[in-house]
């Protein structure tokens, strides 16, 4: 009887090891994303099972999804892409800037909300996300041309996204804020003499060890961030772009061959993090308050993001208005960033239970709306990873 805990918990594990990857992409083919139908089970879990499943194994679990995910997406980065497209680039950073003031001045002058606050949940309402766009461009039905505007565009929007958000994140002091900017610089310098040595060490005698040693050092990194007190993401994602930018002097260390082993890995990981978010999901966040916020946010910003990304494809760059559309429209997801900050928001700024709900319905309505109104395919919706 003594080991009846140990098969329970065991058994457990693996009836949601086979949940998290089978469910969601059954329900794929229906046109759900399959990082929302995760969320869901999550939330579903925790109605039912209570604390049942709560375990470290599932926060590591669901540590190694958002790192890997962040890594490959850093990894998936093109600095000559975006020099490429910088002119077009920039005026679309530039709108987005100023979106984002806006957001920001309306938070802080119509709903006395601190300048904290209403920034991060600007860049939550407001930040494509990378790793979901790029991995859904497939099968959104975009010509080559449409999908490198896409690709470009959501990237620079989360770079600068990411640079914001650590500013606010370290900002309650000027003594935290150097010395979290000085880790980072230190980081930037140390992750790619890191790689270096381990290349020149460990590589020789173990071929084929790249892989490893990537997925190591971002989580390695991701963890410096964490403990620095913005997130994981944020290290990992600089661990992946640099060892991108290492390819010329490392080409198997960010090879093409790694990149897809790198997303083949997080795509197993990812939903784990989905689901332990979705049971982090508190009940007084689930009301019909929460629904109507969530819903007037979608019905209010959605328009006004895709109306600006329509405008500048249509008259600055001078293509078609149904090509315009698409390119909006495929931009439109922001799950995993609006998930991330509205977590810090909820955790660390005590933002109100009905917000942090309207925040999760605002980010499932403009990830989902992609899959409807672009898809081709139905067995196509969306990223298994994510």
């Amino acid at each position: 009887m003594a080991g009846l805990p140990a098969i329970s918990s065991n058994l457990v594990f693996l009836g949601l090891l086979f949940a998290l990857i089978v469910i969601p992409r059954a329900l794929q083919r229906f046109r759900l994303p399959a990082p929302l139908a995760s969320f869901g089970l999550g939330m579903l879990a925790a109605r039912l099972l209570g604390g049942a499943i709560h375990d470290p194994t599932l926060a590591l679990l669901s540590t190694l999804g958002i790192s890997s995910l962040f890594l490959f997406a850093g990894l998936d980065v093109e600095v000559h892409e975006l020099w490429r497209g910088r002119r077009p680039l920039l005026s679309h950073l530039l709108l987005q800037s100023l979106l984002v003031a806006g957001a920001v001045w309306f938070a802080m002058d119509s709903l006395g909300q601190p300048w904290n606050t209403a920034l991060l949940a600007a860049l939550a309402l407001l930040t494509p996300s990378v790793g979901f766009i790029l991995e859904a461009l497939p099968a959104l039905g975009l010509d080559a041309d449409e999908r490198f505007w896409v690709s470009v565009k959501a990237v620079g929007g989360e770079i600068l996204a990411l640079g914001i958000a650590f500013v606010v994140l370290q900002s309650g002091s000027t003594a935290t804020l150097t010395v979290s900017s000085l880790a980072i610089v230190s980081m930037a310098i140390g992750i790619p003499l890191l790689l270096r040595l381990l290349v020149r060490l460990v590589v020789p005698y173990a071929p084929g060890a790249e892989f490893s040693l990537l997925v190591m050092v971002g989580l390695v990194a991701a963890y410096l961030t964490e403990r620095l007190g913005v997130n994981y993401l944020f290290g990992a994602f600089l661990a992946g772009f640099i060892a991108r930018r290492l390819r010329s002097r490392l080409p198997k260390l960010a090879s093409d061959e790694n990149l897809r082993a790198v997303q083949l890995f997080a795509s197993f990981f990812i939903p784990f993090y989905f689901f332990a978010a979705g049971m982090d999901v508190p009940a007084t966040a689930l009301t019909w308050q929460s629904l109507q916020i969530g819903l007037l946010l979608t019905g209010v910003v959605l328009p006004v993001r895709i109306a600006l990304v329509w405008l500048q494809r249509r008259f600055i760059k001078g293509e078609t208005a149904v090509g315009s559309l698409k390119v909006a429209t495929a931009l439109t997801p922001t799950l995993i960033f609006t998930l991330v900050l509205a977590t810090i928001l909820h955790d660390r700024f005590h933002i109100a239970d009905s917000l942090y709900g309207a925040l999760l319905i605002y980010a499932g309505t403009s990830t989902l709306l992609p899959s409807l109104a672009l898809t081709r395919r139905t067995d196509a919706v969306a990223s298994s990873i994510m």
